[in-house]
């Protein structure tokens, strides 16, 4: 029963393909970089908004251009992603035989590697923003935001009703061919490898002096006499390069912090670290006098302060404390991403109906 499961944790000598474990774990990394960054952006605008709050309105768009430069950097000088490299995989164009495989350092060719760009950093972003759309959506739908009779909320609604199927469905596809993989029945864990045109295989002796060679090599060539455009676009170029070399680094550096963090935020680990950081209570913050002429505030407390009118589908936002009718802080919440009050970075998913005894 051990030799039938050999092949799960260790490689074919042959085609030199990574184990089952290799794969998800170079899969897992670039995951994990996303949500630790997005959190550092997020402490940083809150604690400024003013100089942060930039940042984590248009973390998505700044995320995914950084993803794309780090990508296509190592992409054309290693032959694989970044997380690839980490783990010591290469892509290895389909078709290419083991006698005549291309060497990592001269990376992939334009067009896998630009179907490779696409699966690595579009796809992710587009599924991302598809995943926010459909939770505003629900939100929209649960609070009855546009009238009964709208066509629009006919269609989302299918579309909601539609999307768990579909995101299963994608799931589903993932993890087929995944135990294909497991079982030996494929090349490829994942099928978006398969349409990029490309496998995974690991580094040979090979692969890694000619990457360890590259740089020097790089160096020492003679440049000939060039136009004032052709430096200015050699100039660029190597800045790009220099930026996405400084980016993976800094990546390489942090992914080592990023197991530690995984390891102190572990729920084996949270009675330990609610022992340490115990801490008393903070005080509620101070609200402003309502008796003051600020025009922020309405001098009556059953007022709304954006539409100062008697409130309607109370809603408190747990980012500052105030209270507003659900439709006039959920479309400015959606807009702003701020508390109108105190401009404190806020969500849709901060806003907390209230209940009265009488409902």
């Amino acid at each position: 029963m051990a030799e039938h499961g050999a092949h799960i944790t260790t490689a074919s000598v042959a085609d030199d393909q990574p184990s089952i474990f290799e794969v998800v774990a170079q899969d897992s990394l670039m995951t994990a970089v996303r949500p630790a960054l997005q959190h550092v952006v997020k402490v940083l605008a809150e604690s400024n908004p003013a100089h942060y709050g930039f940042f984590w309105r248009w973390f998505d768009e700044i995320f995914t251009l950084l993803d794309l430069l780090l990508q296509q950097h190592y992409l054309s000088k290693t032959s694989a992603s970044f997380s690839e490299n980490f783990y010591g995989l290469k892509r290895i164009v389909m078709g290419d035989t083991h006698r005549f495989q291309r060497l990592a350092s001269a990376g992939l060719p334009k067009k896998q590697l630009w179907k490779s760009l696409m699966f690595l950093v579009l796809l992710p972003y587009l599924k991302v923003k598809l995943e926010k759309l459909v939770y505003s959506l629900r939100e929209e739908d649960e609070y009855s935001i546009h009238p009964p009779s709208s066509h629009w909320k006919r269609f989302y609604r299918a579309f909601l009703a539609a999307y768990p199927f579909v995101n299963m469905a994608w799931e589903g596809w993932f993890l087929v061919q995944q135990l294909q993989y497991i079982l030996g029945k494929a090349q490829h864990h994942s099928p978006l490898l398969r349409l990029a045109g490309v496998r995974l295989g690991r580094l040979t002796v090979q692969d890694i002096q000619a990457l360890a060679d590259r740089p020097a090599e790089v160096s020492m060539m003679q440049q000939p006499a060039r136009s004032v455009i052709e430096n200015i676009k050699s100039a660029l170029k190597k800045a790009v390069g220099g930026a996405a070399l400084s980016l993976s680094t800094g990546l390489s550096v942090g992914v080592f912090f990023l197991q530690f963090l995984d390891w102190w935020y572990s729920s084996e680990n949270q009675e330990t670290i609610k022992s340490l950081t115990a801490l008393p209570s903070p005080p509620p913050p101070v609200h402003l006098d309502y008796n003051s002429d600020s025009p922020l505030l309405p001098k009556m407390k059953t007022v709304c302060p954006l539409c100062r009118k008697t409130r309607v589908n109370d809603t408190v936002l747990a980012t500052s404390g105030y209270v507003f009718c659900y439709r006039c802080v959920f479309n400015y919440v959606r807009s702003h991403q701020a508390c109108p009050i105190t401009g404190y970075p806020t969500e849709v998913q901060h806003l907390i109906k209230l209940y009265s005894p009488e409902n």
